[in-house]
Protein backbone atom coordinates (compact mmCIF):
# COMPACT_ATOMS: atom_id res chain seq x y z
CA UNK A 1 0.00 0.00 0.00
CA UNK A 2 1.76 3.07 -0.76
CA UNK A 3 2.05 5.37 2.50
CA UNK A 4 4.28 7.81 0.92
CA UNK A 5 2.22 10.41 -0.06
CA UNK A 6 0.57 10.50 3.29
CA UNK A 7 3.15 11.00 6.04
CA UNK A 8 3.26 14.56 7.36
CA UNK A 9 -0.49 14.07 7.24
CA UNK A 10 -3.54 13.16 9.42
CA UNK A 11 -4.48 9.83 8.74
CA UNK A 12 -6.89 7.67 9.92
CA UNK A 13 -5.26 4.07 9.57
CA UNK A 14 -6.80 0.41 9.96
CA UNK A 15 -4.02 -2.25 10.78
CA UNK A 16 -3.94 -6.10 11.58
CA UNK A 17 -3.08 -6.51 15.36
CA UNK A 18 -3.22 -10.59 15.51
CA UNK A 19 -6.22 -13.10 15.27
CA UNK A 20 -8.43 -14.72 17.64
CA UNK A 21 -10.12 -18.37 17.11
CA UNK A 22 -8.77 -17.69 13.70
CA UNK A 23 -10.56 -14.64 12.91
CA UNK A 24 -8.38 -11.21 12.18
CA UNK A 25 -8.40 -8.53 14.81
CA UNK A 26 -8.20 -5.29 13.36
CA UNK A 27 -7.74 -1.76 15.18
CA UNK A 28 -7.69 1.55 13.79
CA UNK A 29 -4.90 4.50 15.00
CA UNK A 30 -5.87 8.22 14.25
CA UNK A 31 -3.20 11.20 13.94
CA UNK A 32 0.11 12.47 11.80
CA UNK A 33 1.67 9.95 9.72
CA UNK A 34 5.94 9.30 9.92
CA UNK A 35 8.32 7.28 8.31
CA UNK A 36 10.09 4.89 10.80
CA UNK A 37 12.07 3.08 8.00
CA UNK A 38 11.43 0.20 5.30
CA UNK A 39 9.78 -1.92 7.78
CA UNK A 40 6.87 0.28 9.61
CA UNK A 41 5.32 3.45 10.24
CA UNK A 42 4.28 6.11 13.12
CA UNK A 43 1.29 7.36 13.90
CA UNK A 44 1.43 10.08 16.23
CA UNK A 45 -1.93 9.80 18.25
CA UNK A 46 -3.12 11.75 20.71
CA UNK A 47 -2.28 9.33 23.39
CA UNK A 48 1.12 8.64 22.14
CA UNK A 49 3.13 7.44 19.35
CA UNK A 50 1.93 4.21 17.32
CA UNK A 51 4.30 1.81 15.60
CA UNK A 52 2.77 -0.33 12.59
CA UNK A 53 4.87 -2.72 10.43
CA UNK A 54 4.09 -2.02 7.18
CA UNK A 55 2.32 -5.66 6.29
CA UNK A 56 -0.30 -4.91 8.78
CA UNK A 57 -1.72 -1.74 6.95
CA UNK A 58 -5.23 -3.08 5.91
CA UNK A 59 -6.42 0.56 5.01
CA UNK A 60 -5.11 4.29 5.32
CA UNK A 61 -6.69 7.53 4.73
CA UNK A 62 -6.30 11.55 5.10
CA UNK A 63 -8.48 12.98 7.66
CA UNK A 64 -9.31 16.61 8.23
CA UNK A 65 -7.29 18.15 11.47
CA UNK A 66 -9.33 18.35 14.55
CA UNK A 67 -11.51 21.01 15.81
CA UNK A 68 -9.37 22.83 18.33
CA UNK A 69 -11.03 22.20 21.88
CA UNK A 70 -11.91 25.78 23.15
CA UNK A 71 -10.59 25.99 26.64
CA UNK A 72 -12.77 26.70 29.67
CA UNK A 73 -13.32 29.90 31.25
CA UNK A 74 -11.32 28.83 33.96
CA UNK A 75 -8.35 28.33 32.12
CA UNK A 76 -8.97 31.89 30.11
CA UNK A 77 -9.48 33.89 33.65
CA UNK A 78 -5.90 32.09 34.99
CA UNK A 79 -4.07 33.23 31.66
CA UNK A 80 -5.70 36.79 31.83
CA UNK A 81 -4.30 36.81 35.24
CA UNK A 82 -0.66 35.35 34.07
CA UNK A 83 -0.13 38.52 31.47
CA UNK A 84 -1.57 40.90 33.88
CA UNK A 85 0.81 39.93 36.96
CA UNK A 86 3.67 40.12 33.71
CA UNK A 87 2.59 43.61 32.97
CA UNK A 88 1.50 45.55 36.32
CA UNK A 89 0.61 48.72 36.48
CA UNK A 90 2.01 51.29 38.97
CA UNK A 91 -1.38 51.73 40.06
CA UNK A 92 -4.00 48.69 40.87
CA UNK A 93 -6.93 48.03 42.99
CA UNK A 94 -8.41 44.78 43.48
CA UNK A 95 -11.87 44.69 43.39
CA UNK A 96 -13.57 41.03 44.01
CA UNK A 97 -11.86 39.36 41.58
CA UNK A 98 -11.75 42.33 38.98
CA UNK A 99 -8.65 44.47 38.52
CA UNK A 100 -8.60 48.31 38.47
CA UNK A 101 -5.36 49.31 36.75
CA UNK A 102 -3.65 52.99 35.50
CA UNK A 103 -0.52 53.67 33.93
CA UNK A 104 -0.38 56.88 33.05
CA UNK A 105 -2.04 55.87 29.86
CA UNK A 106 0.72 53.11 29.04
CA UNK A 107 -0.74 50.86 27.15
CA UNK A 108 -4.47 49.73 27.20
CA UNK A 109 -3.47 46.46 29.65
CA UNK A 110 -2.11 48.58 32.03
CA UNK A 111 -4.82 51.12 31.45
CA UNK A 112 -8.13 48.77 32.19
CA UNK A 113 -10.22 47.18 34.49
CA UNK A 114 -9.98 43.38 33.98
CA UNK A 115 -12.80 42.18 34.27
CA UNK A 116 -12.41 38.31 34.89
CA UNK A 117 -14.68 36.13 37.32
CA UNK A 118 -16.97 37.68 40.50
CA UNK A 119 -16.28 41.75 41.21
CA UNK A 120 -18.02 40.15 44.49
CA UNK A 121 -20.90 43.34 44.01
CA UNK A 122 -23.71 43.81 41.73
CA UNK A 123 -22.22 44.25 37.93
CA UNK A 124 -23.70 47.76 37.77
CA UNK A 125 -21.99 48.91 41.30
CA UNK A 126 -18.82 47.24 39.84
CA UNK A 127 -18.61 49.18 36.49
CA UNK A 128 -19.27 52.48 38.72
CA UNK A 129 -16.38 51.90 40.36
CA UNK A 130 -14.05 51.13 37.48
CA UNK A 131 -15.69 54.48 36.17
CA UNK A 132 -14.65 55.94 39.26
CA UNK A 133 -11.34 54.58 39.60
CA UNK A 134 -10.74 56.00 35.96
CA UNK A 135 -11.36 59.43 36.55
CA UNK A 136 -9.82 59.19 39.83
CA UNK A 137 -6.43 58.41 38.08
CA UNK A 138 -6.72 61.05 34.61
CA UNK A 139 -7.38 57.46 32.33
CA UNK A 140 -9.89 56.58 30.08
CA UNK A 141 -12.62 54.13 31.94
CA UNK A 142 -12.06 50.98 30.18
CA UNK A 143 -12.97 46.92 30.51
CA UNK A 144 -10.33 43.89 29.38
CA UNK A 145 -12.80 41.18 28.55
CA UNK A 146 -12.23 37.90 27.07
CA UNK A 147 -14.63 37.89 23.96
CA UNK A 148 -17.89 36.16 24.20
CA UNK A 149 -17.27 35.10 27.80
CA UNK A 150 -19.83 35.36 30.52
CA UNK A 151 -18.20 38.54 32.16
CA UNK A 152 -18.50 39.83 28.30
CA UNK A 153 -21.96 39.38 27.99
CA UNK A 154 -22.34 40.73 31.54
CA UNK A 155 -21.04 43.93 30.58
CA UNK A 156 -22.84 44.51 27.42
CA UNK A 157 -25.97 43.75 29.00
CA UNK A 158 -25.38 46.66 30.86
CA UNK A 159 -24.71 49.33 27.76
CA UNK A 160 -20.60 49.24 27.78
CA UNK A 161 -19.51 48.77 23.95
CA UNK A 162 -16.92 47.90 21.81
CA UNK A 163 -14.42 50.60 22.53
CA UNK A 164 -12.95 52.10 18.95
CA UNK A 165 -10.92 54.36 20.02
CA UNK A 166 -8.06 52.16 21.45
CA UNK A 167 -6.73 50.47 17.81
CA UNK A 168 -10.24 50.82 15.97
CA UNK A 169 -11.52 48.45 18.51
CA UNK A 170 -9.29 45.49 16.91
CA UNK A 171 -9.61 42.56 19.07
CA UNK A 172 -6.37 40.77 20.58
CA UNK A 173 -5.17 37.42 20.37
CA UNK A 174 -3.48 35.80 23.14
CA UNK A 175 -1.48 33.25 21.52
CA UNK A 176 0.95 29.91 23.12
CA UNK A 177 2.84 27.88 22.82
CA UNK A 178 4.96 24.99 24.59
CA UNK A 179 8.23 26.12 25.53
CA UNK A 180 10.03 23.63 24.05
CA UNK A 181 9.00 24.11 20.55
CA UNK A 182 10.99 27.49 20.49
CA UNK A 183 14.03 26.38 22.67
CA UNK A 184 15.67 24.48 19.72
CA UNK A 185 14.98 28.30 16.97
CA UNK A 186 18.17 28.87 15.20
CA UNK A 187 21.53 30.11 16.99
CA UNK A 188 22.54 33.60 15.70
CA UNK A 189 24.66 33.66 12.59
CA UNK A 190 26.10 36.53 10.77
CA UNK A 191 27.92 37.83 13.67
CA UNK A 192 24.74 38.48 15.21
CA UNK A 193 24.68 38.27 19.20
CA UNK A 194 22.20 37.82 21.85
CA UNK A 195 21.93 38.43 25.19
CA UNK A 196 19.20 38.74 27.93
CA UNK A 197 20.31 41.26 30.72
CA UNK A 198 18.50 41.93 34.00
CA UNK A 199 18.25 45.95 33.35
CA UNK A 200 17.03 48.05 30.19
CA UNK A 201 20.03 49.99 28.26
CA UNK A 202 19.40 52.96 26.26
CA UNK A 203 18.94 51.03 23.08
CA UNK A 204 16.57 48.76 24.57
CA UNK A 205 14.27 51.95 24.92
CA UNK A 206 15.38 53.30 21.61
CA UNK A 207 13.60 50.11 19.80
CA UNK A 208 11.39 48.94 22.32
CA UNK A 209 10.31 51.63 24.46
CA UNK A 210 7.35 54.59 24.06
CA UNK A 211 9.24 58.02 23.70
CA UNK A 212 9.15 59.79 26.32
CA UNK A 213 9.55 56.94 28.57
CA UNK A 214 7.61 57.70 31.94
CA UNK A 215 7.91 56.72 34.91
CA UNK A 216 4.51 54.56 34.64
CA UNK A 217 6.26 52.82 31.71
CA UNK A 218 9.66 52.07 33.33
CA UNK A 219 7.15 50.07 36.00
CA UNK A 220 5.10 48.53 34.03
CA UNK A 221 8.32 47.31 31.89
CA UNK A 222 10.84 46.31 34.56
CA UNK A 223 8.22 45.31 36.64
CA UNK A 224 10.29 45.87 40.63
CA UNK A 225 8.03 42.81 41.98
CA UNK A 226 8.55 39.94 40.04
CA UNK A 227 11.52 37.76 40.11
CA UNK A 228 12.34 36.71 36.54
CA UNK A 229 12.09 39.76 34.16
CA UNK A 230 14.78 40.02 30.88
CA UNK A 231 15.95 42.41 28.43
CA UNK A 232 16.77 40.72 25.46
CA UNK A 233 18.86 42.21 22.58
CA UNK A 234 20.13 41.54 19.28
CA UNK A 235 23.54 43.39 18.18
CA UNK A 236 25.05 43.00 14.65
CA UNK A 237 28.91 42.54 13.90
CA UNK A 238 29.36 46.22 14.51
CA UNK A 239 28.08 46.24 18.16
CA UNK A 240 24.98 47.60 17.10
CA UNK A 241 21.52 47.02 18.73
CA UNK A 242 19.14 46.19 15.90
CA UNK A 243 16.80 44.09 18.41
CA UNK A 244 14.86 43.59 21.23
CA UNK A 245 12.24 42.21 23.40
CA UNK A 246 10.81 42.42 26.72
CA UNK A 247 10.76 38.64 29.08
CA UNK A 248 8.95 37.84 32.58
CA UNK A 249 8.64 34.61 33.71
CA UNK A 250 5.81 33.55 36.79
CA UNK A 251 4.12 30.52 36.98
CA UNK A 252 6.01 28.68 34.33
CA UNK A 253 5.16 31.03 31.55
CA UNK A 254 6.93 32.98 29.24
CA UNK A 255 5.46 36.09 28.34
CA UNK A 256 7.12 37.71 25.63
CA UNK A 257 6.47 41.40 24.78
CA UNK A 258 7.63 44.61 22.94
CA UNK A 259 9.56 42.33 20.42
CA UNK A 260 10.84 45.26 18.12
CA UNK A 261 13.93 44.50 14.94
CA UNK A 262 15.27 47.49 13.69
CA UNK A 263 13.37 48.29 10.04
CA UNK A 264 16.57 47.94 7.95
CA UNK A 265 17.19 44.26 9.36
CA UNK A 266 14.14 43.21 8.85
CA UNK A 267 13.15 39.38 7.63
CA UNK A 268 16.77 38.31 8.36
CA UNK A 269 15.96 35.78 11.30
CA UNK A 270 16.25 38.41 14.25
CA UNK A 271 13.15 38.02 15.25
CA UNK A 272 13.04 34.25 15.14
CA UNK A 273 17.04 33.97 16.69
CA UNK A 274 15.43 36.45 19.86
CA UNK A 275 12.38 34.39 20.47
CA UNK A 276 14.82 31.37 20.85
CA UNK A 277 17.54 33.27 22.97
CA UNK A 278 14.03 34.16 25.27
CA UNK A 279 12.64 30.82 25.33
CA UNK A 280 16.17 29.07 26.27
CA UNK A 281 16.74 31.79 29.36
CA UNK A 282 13.32 31.06 30.42
CA UNK A 283 13.55 27.39 30.69
CA UNK A 284 15.95 27.95 32.80
CA UNK A 285 14.10 30.13 35.23
CA UNK A 286 11.64 26.52 35.05
CA UNK A 287 9.27 28.03 32.50
CA UNK A 288 7.51 25.09 30.10
CA UNK A 289 4.70 27.55 28.49
CA UNK A 290 5.11 30.95 25.94
CA UNK A 291 2.16 33.49 25.66
CA UNK A 292 1.74 37.13 24.37
CA UNK A 293 -1.01 38.97 23.33
CA UNK A 294 -1.24 40.31 19.67
CA UNK A 295 -3.68 42.59 18.34
CA UNK A 296 -5.06 41.27 14.90
CA UNK A 297 -4.51 44.15 13.14
CA UNK A 298 -0.68 43.27 13.44
CA UNK A 299 -0.37 40.58 10.84
CA UNK A 300 3.44 40.35 10.45
CA UNK A 301 3.85 39.60 13.76
CA UNK A 302 0.62 36.66 14.14
CA UNK A 303 2.18 35.46 10.38
CA UNK A 304 5.65 35.18 12.84
CA UNK A 305 4.34 33.45 15.85
CA UNK A 306 2.14 31.05 13.92
CA UNK A 307 5.04 30.36 11.66
CA UNK A 308 6.81 29.52 15.40
CA UNK A 309 4.10 27.06 15.81
CA UNK A 310 1.94 29.31 18.25
CA UNK A 311 -1.42 29.13 18.72
CA UNK A 312 -4.60 31.03 19.90
CA UNK A 313 -5.82 30.74 23.18
CA UNK A 314 -9.14 33.23 23.39
CA UNK A 315 -9.28 36.48 22.58
CA UNK A 316 -10.15 39.55 24.07
CA UNK A 317 -11.48 43.26 23.69
CA UNK A 318 -11.84 46.46 24.83
CA UNK A 319 -15.48 47.89 26.47
CA UNK A 320 -16.31 51.17 27.00
CA UNK A 321 -19.62 52.91 29.07
CA UNK A 322 -22.05 53.81 27.01
CA UNK A 323 -21.99 57.41 25.24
Amino acid sequence: MELAGLVGRRVALRHRLGTEDGRPLYTDAVGELADDGPEAVLVHTRRGQVRVARDAVVAVREIPPPVPRRPSWAAVARLENVCADAWPAPLERPLGQWRLRAAGGFTARANSALAVGDPGRPVADALAEVVGFADEHGVEPRAQVPRDSPWHRNLAAHGWVLDERHAAGAEVSVLVTELSELTGLAEPSGGLRLAVEENPGEDWWRLAGDAPVTAAQRHVLTAPGLAHVGFGVASDAADAVIGAVRLAVLDEHLHVARLAVAPEHRRRGVAVALTGAAARWAAARSARWCVLQVADHNTAALGLYRRLGFRPHHRYVYLRPPG
